[in-house]
């Protein structure tokens, strides 16, 4: 966990000084701690802690009032510590973006394990969501989503058939690259190539009905005369 910052805001700096020396034995090192909300919200203007222990009792502003300033700055798990253990406090932290809540007295190793176990459930929010940007080939005007199989143009959905499909998807998955022919025949049809183009362009010219505006002057599929078809992204077409 030593890539992990922690935001401590508590007022008891005996209890601060505590949690700091136990998180830093569980490899946290990048800890910083204040003692007001003011300052809490203040601090994230520097700082952008991976995860947030934030008492509810403090001098100036009540630790909820906190917790919904600061979940417009961050979407680091915020964990409440408090002596209010009524059923209606937990739900209220929770309700306005509390990620847990834990009582006091509490045991502080019990503090560190929740800790990881929130940012272990960030990261894996993280990756998933990253994962699912993967599976989206994103070029504006048209999205091919690997994972539901779907192409959309202009916002609709648009049925491609498998071969169109197929040959769709790689040229996407290598925006900007030219390909001949010959590419593109046996890295889609996986079948020896005879010099016959007409199956790869009757296939281009079905997917430009498709996913370009003006399929008589393409800005995605486009033809790099006598080297082959390449798919621009977004930002190439705008250079």
């Amino acid at each position: 966990m030593e890539n992990f910052s922690v935001l401590l805001v508590d007022d008891e700096q005996g209890l601060c000084d505590m949690l700091t020396t136990v998180l830093k034995k569980e490899g946290f090192w990048h800890i910083r701690s204040v003692d007001t909300g003011q300052d809490a919200v203040r601090i994230l203007t520097e700082f952008n802690p991976d995860v947030i222990i934030l008492d509810v009792n403090l001098p100036d502003i009540d630790g909820f009032e906190v917790c919904r300033k600061i979940r417009k700055q961050t979407e680091a798990p915020i964990l409440f510590l408090t002596a209010r253990d009524a059923d209606l406090d937990k739900l209220m932290g929770f309700g306005i973006g509390g990620d847990d809540y834990i009582t006091k007295p509490f045991n502080p190793l019990e503090v560190v394990a929740r800790t990881k176990a929130r940012l272990k459930y960030k990261m894996r929010e993280k990756r998933a969501v990253q994962s699912r940007l993967t599976q989206l080939l994103d070029f504006g005007y048209f999205r091919v989503d690997l994972e539901a199989g779907e192409l959309t143009v202009n916002g609709k959905h648009v049925e491609c058939p498998a071969r169109e499909w197929e040959l769709l998807v790689f040229l996407c998955r290598h925006p900007n690259r030219i390909f001949s022919t010959r590419q593109l025949y046996e890295s889609v049809w996986k079948e020896p190539y005879f010099g016959d183009e007409k199956t790869v362009v009757i296939h281009i010219f079905r997917l430009r009905k498709k996913v370009e505006p003006d399929p008589g002057n393409p800005r995605f599929l486009v033809n790099v005369r006598g080297l082959g078809y390449k798919m621009l992204t977004p930002r190439k077409e705008q250079e």
